[in-house]
C-alpha cells in the first residue's frame, strides 16, 4: 500500500497536479492539507472518478484537510481533542480496511506559529493536543499514520540554513523537542527510517528564486505506530512536481507500506 502526504496550498486551483501525480504516482491513500474551501466545495467528484472515496474536512479560505482512498473509508473524525472552542480545520481522520486488517491514518495541517509572539502559544498547544490524542491511540495497537504538513523543521539537516532559522517557529527548541516527544511514544519517521540524507526537502517558498536556488525545508511527514513501521518498505519525495505550472509550494511525500489492500 502506498501511502502519500501533500499539502496543495488550494485543491481548486491545483486540481489538475494533483489528478496527473494521482495518474502517475498511484498512491492508495492521500492526506491532502490547506485545501482552502469548504467542505461542500471541494471538487469529490473528479477525485471519485479517478478512482478514490473521499472524507473532507473543509473552512472558507483558510486551512482545510483530506483523505482520500481507494478502498472504503470508515469511522471519520474531525477536529482533534482537547479544545472545544478550536474551529481551525486542521484535523480528520479515519479508518480503511485491509485484507491484512484495519488501518488508522490522520491528515493534519499543524499551525505555523509565525510571528512567534502571537501564534506560537497556539502552535505549541496544539502540539500538545496532538500528543495526547496520539497517546490515546497507540493503546488501540494497530497501524496507524500521522501523515500531514507539520511545519516542524526536526533537525539542521532538513533545513539550507538552519542558523537563520533557529528562531522561527517552525526551527525553534521548544517545536522540536514537542515533535521528539511525539516521536518518543513510539512513532517512526518514514522518511528518515530509510535515509539520512541531508538536502531532502519538500517545501520550496514561492518567494526570492527558493525553489531554483534549492533553499528548502522539510516540514511534511509521515509518522508511524510500530504496527506500521514494521511494514515499512520505502519512502520518497516527489520533488519534480515543484517544477510543474502552478505549483504548489509543497511537494508529496510517500511511504510504501507492506500491506494487502482489500
Amino acid at each position: 500500500m502506498r501511502i502519500a502526504t501533500w499539502n496543495i496550498n488550494s485543491v481548486r486551483l491545483r486540481l489538475d497536479n494533483v489528478l496527473r501525480w494521482l495518474k502517475e504516482s498511484t498512491p492508495d491513500l492521500v492526506c491532502l492539507q490547506e485545501l482552502k474551501c469548504q467542505t461542500d466545495q471541494f471538487p469529490k467528484q473528479a477525485f471519485e472518478d479517478a478512482g478514490y472515496n473521499c472524507a473532507v474536512h473543509g473552512q472558507k479560505a483558510w486551512n482545510g484537510v483530506a483523505i482520500l482512498s481507494r478502498f472504503p473509508i470508515e469511522d471519520t473524525h474531525t477536529n482533534l481533542p482537547g479544545d472545544s472552542q478550536d474551529e481551525q480545520s486542521r484535523y480528520i481522520e479515519a479508518l480503511v480496511s485491509t485484507k491484512d486488517g484495519v488501518l488508522r491514518v490522520a491528515s493534519l495541517y499543524l499551525p505555523n506559529g509565525n510571528p512567534v509572539a502571537e501564534k506560537y502559544p497556539y502552535k505549541l498547544a496544539w502540539m500538545d493536543r496532538l500528543i495526547q490524542h496520539a497517546r490515546e491511540r497507540l493503546l488501540l495497537e494497530e497501524p496507524f499514520i500521522l501523515a500531514g504538513d507539520y511545519n516542524v523543521i526536526p533537525s539542521a539537516e532538513d533545513v539550507h540554513n538552519p542558523a537563520g532559522w533557529v528562531e522561527d517557529a517552525l526551527f525553534k527548541i521548544e517545536t522540536r523537542q514537542k515533535f521528539n516527544e511525539l516521536l518518543n511514544l513510539g512513532f517512526t519517521e518514514a522518511l528518515r527510517a530509510t535515509t539520512d540524507q541531508a538536502g531532502l526537502y519538500s517545501f520550496w517558498d514561492y518567494q526570492a528564486g527558493a525553489w531554483q536556488r534549492n533553499l528548502g525545508l522539510r516540514i511534511d511527514h509521515l509518522l508511524l505506530s510500530p504496527q506500521a513501521a514494521n511494514r515499512l518498505s520505502g519512502a520518497r519525495i516527489d520533488k519534480y512536481v515543484r517544477a510543474w505550472e502552478k505549483p504548489s509550494d509543497h511537494v508529496p511525500v510517500l511511504a510504501d507500506l507492506e500491506i494487502e489492500a482489500r
